[in-house]
């Protein structure tokens, strides 16, 4: 049965071994019960609110995953959606969360139509490929700027428009975090970001940045996710700007997920002598499914977490590592006080990190070719100066449309980019 459920086979699979992956996955990725809400809770969302549709999205993602494509992998809201969400959308650009959510609903839905009719392959097949790889490295070196914002060790300053800031306690908290997260990550201790966000809450009580509030208990039952739940707000949702917010945020999601489920695929020898990998539709619908449900319970767009590897080295083969990683997000639920505790420098180094993970794809853009490394380094560029992954997206592929024909290189040139870059310039125009 379990085989049939989970693709969990007694014959060349162990219960424990697989239980113990799971459990790994989920210590190594379980940061996101914290750094998610911190994140979020900046757009005026309730944070206690927030943990619970966290832990939940993150368990019906990761479930659906365990059962739907029987894979050892995770799923949990993705760590450049949700900054996109804070900080471009609700920031920058204006809209309310529950505007947000709105999109991020119709996002889900969208992307589980194009999954059900395989139309994601035709979108990614548009995107140059080293448009693909600079949008990763840039979004992880966004990531990485939101964790030096968040600890004010960069702060804004009107001659040079940012600068160092001074050494408060909450930016010593900051560093103390970055360097602890960094030592943990070379020493190759599991749960290396979970620790150092811990122990970071920890040191932060002497520095004055976490406070504990009286009668305050580790354990609870789990906190409501009213406040955040089914608010969505669908004004002004026809127009030009946001359907390009819509697209950029699918480009971003498959192109996040695809990538790592191909990574992850290959770590755990599943892939055939033909490239395929097994489930790949599934697990992709099981990203859209939670993707949905995560923008009923408050939460951003859902991925699959390059963490998992953590899980696949422990020796997890089979949806049974997933399972066990889902059921763990569950229990968190009743550890929401400890969770909602931890201030947002103390999440700082586990920003900073994945943002050294992220960067790690920018070595397969091709940099000898000018045409291909250009509109790669806008892409980069202008997501971190921008302060804003679409507009990054936008100015990328801009750049290379134009760079091809201004060099006589049209046939690199597909109808998808050509639309998109008319787009992009009506949407600037009209911005």
């Amino acid at each position: 049965m379990l085989q049939k459920l989970l693709g969990f086979n007694p014959n060349t699979m162990k219960m424990r071994t697989e239980i113990v992956a799971g459990a790994t996955t989920f210590l190594t990725m379980s940061y996101i019960l914290a750094v998610n809400p911190a994140i979020l809770s900046s757009t005026g969302m309730d944070k206690a609110a927030l943990f619970t549709g966290t832990a939940i999205a993150s368990a019906i993602a990761t479930l659906l995953l365990a059962f739907m494509a029987k894979l050892p992998f995770a799923q949990a809201p993705s760590m450049g959606i949700n900054a996109f969400f804070a900080y471009t959308l609700c920031q920058a650009l204006g809209y309310s969360w529950e505007q947000t959510l709105a999109i991020m609903l119709v996002e889900g839905i969208i992307f589980i139509l194009i999954t059900l009719f395989n139309i994601r392959e035709i979108i990614i097949k548009s995107i140059p490929k080293n448009l693909r790889f600079a949008i990763s490295a840039g979004i992880g070196m966004f990531i990485a700027f939101i964790g030096l914002k968040n600890a004010d060790i960069i702060v804004s300053n009107p001659a040079t428009y940012v600068s160092l800031g001074k050494f408060t306690p909450v930016a010593i908290l900051g560093m103390i975090s970055i360097l602890m997260s960094g030592i943990l990550m070379t020493l190759n201790v599991r749960g290396a970001l979970f620790f150092s966000i811990i122990l970071s809450t920890i040191i932060g009580i002497p520095l004055g940045v976490t406070h504990i509030p009286s009668g305050w208990l580790p354990i609870s039952a789990p906190q409501s996710v009213a406040p955040i739940f089914c608010h969505f707000d669908f004004t002004g949702f026809l127009s030009l700007r946001t359907v390009l917010v819509i697209f950029s945020l699918l480009i971003v999601n498959i192109f996040d997920t695809i990538g790592t489920l191909v990574g992850l695929s290959y770590k755990a020898g599943i892939v055939d002598g033909k490239g395929n990998i097994p489930h790949i539709k599934e697990a992709m619908m099981s990203d859209a499914i939670g993707t949905t449900c995560g923008a009923f319970l408050g939460s951003s767009t859902i991925s699959t977490y390059v963490e998992s590897a953590s899980g696949i080295a422990e020796g997890g083969r089979s949806g049974m590592t997933a399972f066990t990683t889902g059921i763990l997000f569950l229990l968190a639920l009743f550890l929401a006080p400890i969770f909602l505790l931890i201030p947002s420098a103390a999440t700082s180094g586990a920003l900073v990190i994945v943002g050294v993970l992220m960067l790690d794809s920018i070595k397969s853009i091709d940099l000898s070719n000018m045409s291909e490394a250009f509109p790669a380094f806008i892409t980069i560029l202008m997501m971190l100066l921008c302060y804003s992954i679409a507009d990054g997206i936008c100015m990328g592929i801009l750049t290379f449309v134009i760079l091809k024909l201004c060099t006589g290189q049209w046939k690199a040139l597909n109808a998808t980019l050509i639309i998109l870059s008319i787009l992009f310039v009506i949407n600037f125009i009209l911005g």
